[in-house]
């Protein structure tokens, strides 16, 4: 599970200069952008928070994000 204090702190790298960027977390395994629904998974407990890897899964229903997730 990833720190809260760091939940508080991370943004969706790909909205933050125009937006807000807040992610929302789903089933402890998926951080999810609130502005543009990019899906940035979460392995063994860190983020991966690349632009590349949560375009990959924008078009993906939340309830369809495999869980744990594979890279």
């Amino acid at each position: 599970m990833v720190q809260e204090k760091l939940l508080e702190i991370l943004r969706c790298p790909a909205c933050v200069k125009q937006g807000n960027g807040a992610l929302t977390v789903y089933k402890d395994a998926w951080l999810i952008c609130e502005d543009c629904r990019r899906k940035y998974p979460i392995v063994e407990d860190i983020p991966v928070m690349l632009i590349d890897e949560g375009s990959k899964w924008i078009d993906t229903a939340a309830d369809d994000l495999k869980i744990p997730p594979e890279i």
